[in-house]
Formats: structure tokens, C-alpha cells, sequence
């Protein structure tokens, strides 16, 4: 396995842990004006979309690399927004558990052989995914929020430091 992708891949609760850090529970809470060009969400939406997405992308991945090609099932990631109370949720603990989860599940990524990559399943709106493919969207999918979360900061006069 490419230990440079799993590295990455296990570092991503560190970074989102970073992209949040200092601010307090109202900055979260706060939704950008539509104007403001930084998305709809606000960080706690974004962060707690980011968990849920990890939790059931190493789901996935976990069903290619032990059944055969599997069927992945999609999920409409605005209505998880609107109705699993993402508002009430502790941003700090949702961050927690992307960084334990991509730590833990990385342990079994790094004894894979080269050929568990190539793995295959069924996603019933993308089609054919691989694992290998399947890491790399979830760092790409962490790093596409970071930006957000990076640009909802700036738009608050909260940049990173």
C-alpha cells in the first residue's frame, strides 16, 4: 500500500482539528451570508457533515476490501444536515472521532497488500469505485471542506494563525 497516501489519509483529523481550533461555539454556529461566496453551511455543519462522510466512506472501503464487490449505497448528505441535529452535536467530538477513526483504520490499510487497491465495489450512483480510488476521494473530500472552513474563518475575521 502507498504509505504516503495512508499517512495523509490518517492525518486528516489533525487537520481538521487545526481548521477549527480557537474558535468558539457561536463562530461555528454561524451561517455566512449568501453573498459571502464561502458556501451555505456553517464550520459545525460543515464538520459534522466531514465526520459523518468519514465514518461512511471507511464503511465502504472496509466492505470492498472484505466482500466482493459490494454495493455502496448513497445518501443525500443535505438531508443528514437538516435532520440528525448536526447544531446540537459537539464540533470538538465529531473531530475526535475523524482523527480516531482515519488513525484506527489506517492500521489496516498499512498491512494491505498492493493489490487490495484494485479492490472493487458498486456505488448505485457513481458506479464502480476502488479502494484506492476511494482513499483518495475521502483526503480530497476533507480537503475540499478545509477550504470552506478556511474561507467561512476569513469571511469572520478568524484566520488561522
Amino acid at each position: 500500500m502507498d504509505s504516503k497516501l495512508i499517512e495523509q489519509y490518517a492525518s486528516g483529523g489533525e487537520q481538521l482539528s487545526m481548521a477549527i481550533r480557537g474558535l468558539t461555539r457561536e463562530d461555528l454556529l454561524a451561517v455566512p451570508a449568501a453573498d459571502a461566496k464561502v458556501g451555505r453551511w456553517s464550520i459545525q455543519q460543515v464538520v459534522l457533515h466531514v465526520m459523518d462522510s468519514d465514518l461512511i466512506a471507511t464503511d465502504r472501503i472496509k466492505r470492498m476490501i472484505a466482500e466482493d464487490n459490494p454495493t455502496l449505497i448513497g445518501y443525500d448528505e443535505n438531508k443528514f444536515v437538516q435532520n440528525l441535529y448536526y447544531h446540537d452535536q459537539p464540533a470538538e467530538t465529531a473531530v475526535q472521532i475523524v482523527d480516531l477513526n482515519r488513525k484506527l483504520f489506517a492500521n489496516v490499510l498499512r498491512k494491505l497488500p498492493d493489490s487490495a487497491l484494485q479492490r472493487k465495489g458498486m456505488h448505485n450512483e457513481r458506479g464502480q469505485l476502488t479502494v484506492g480510488k476511494y482513499i483518495q476521494s475521502t483526503i480530497d473530500h476533507l480537503e475540499h471542506h478545509l477550504k470552506f472552513i478556511h474561507a467561512k474563518r476569513a469571511n469572520m475575521g478568524k484566520e488561522m494563525w
